[in-house]
């Protein structure tokens, strides 16, 4: 046996590790198909990974619905599709912005939230969500941690604005922002973003610093406060594994807001070496609340973004439902 474990090229490898993850799946997701689970799975999520779990997801039809999305906006449809149809859980298998349509999608039906609960399956590229909640990276552990069904209730924050078609809802699970962070997010270079991942984002906040898109306010009870950037943590974290929000917490009723009077190319420099260096930003350039509500405007068309995903434009007024979501977490 140990002659045959050396003979193993990488493929036989690769192969071998596979198997067993598909025979893993295959015997333990009974569990979750008792309550009707739905995966509904990104095939653009973060190459070879993505491939992988579709393939294993291809053993589990009888056991779990899965449903591939093919273009932006359908893991929305397919989530309020699933959720009409009864299913209990509906698993977000992507990045962030594919648990933001999930998110969404289960919103659009009628008391959702409350008849089906949010998985995630983190096979994007910087998946924040996941590591908030503490759920694996890795696809087998984090299949492990849906099945042990450990369902916790978090926060459940939503912008709120009006469009030419009326008053629309756009909900938000981790963190949202407006000014440089969502002009980057216009700028953002998807051939780039296959190529060298999330440090496309730093390429295209660089970008945004030449295209200054104009200072923006947040108002509510007790403040009024202007800046070139406003990040807004239900989580702690941003970007990654970077403590932007210490305070935050996903079940404390409130939003953490962070605002920078000024964003450019020094501030931007301090910032990020402090949370490089340090994992937090240096207190002097940012001024911090908590809210329950609160108003987002700017006196130019800018977008906001919600979950790392571009959204609408501004104005729009920002409010949190107190343990809103249901979600399966560790």
């Amino acid at each position: 046996m140990p002659r045959l474990r050396r003979s193993l090229s990488p493929l036989d490898k690769s192969l071998l590790r596979l198997r067993w993850f598909v025979l893993d799946l295959s015997g333990a997701a009974g569990k979750l198909s008792s309550v009707r689970a739905c995966v509904i799975f990104n095939p653009a999520a973060k190459g070879h990974k993505a491939q992988r779990f579709r393939r294993a997801l291809d053993r589990l039809a009888r056991e779990v619905t899965l449903r591939q999305t093919a273009a932006p906006g359908d893991a929305r449809r397919l989530a309020a599709q699933a959720t009409q149809e009864g299913f209990d859980t509906i698993i977000a298998a992507g990045g962030d912005g594919t648990v933001n349509e999930v998110l969404n999608g289960i919103g659009t039906v009628p008391d959702g939230f409350t008849h089906a609960r949010l998985g995630v399956l983190p096979v994007g590229t910087v998946n924040v969500l996941a590591r908030e909640l503490g759920i694996p990276l890795r696809l087998e552990a984090a299949w492990a941690a849906l099945l042990a069904e450990k369902e916790r209730r978090i926060d459940l924050p939503c912008f709120t604005y009006d469009t030419a078609a009326g008053r629309q809802q756009l909900y938000f699970v981790q963190l949202a922002g407006a000014g440089l962070d969502s002009r980057a997010l216009e700028l953002v270079s998807l051939a780039l973003k296959q190529k060298i991942g999330a440090l496309a984002y730093v390429v295209a906040g660089l970008r945004a610093l030449t295209n200054h898109p104009g200072p923006l306010t947040v108002t509510d009870a007790a403040h009024n406060l202007t800046g070139d950037l406003i990040l807004i943590g239900n989580g702690r974290k941003y970007g990654g594994n970077f403590d932007l929000f210490p305070a935050a917490n996903l079940s404390s009723g409130r939003l953490d807001v962070c605002v920078f009077p000024k964003a450019g190319w020094w501030i931007l420099l301090r910032c990020g070496l402090s949370l490089l260096l340090a994992n937090r930003l240096p207190e002097d350039a940012v001024i911090r609340f908590q809210s329950t509500s609160f108003q987002l405007t700017s006196p130019q068309p800018l977008h906001f973004e919600v979950d790392g995903e571009l959204a609408a434009r501004l104005p729009a007024r920002v409010t949190i439902e107190p343990g809103g979501l249901r979600i399966l977490a560790v």
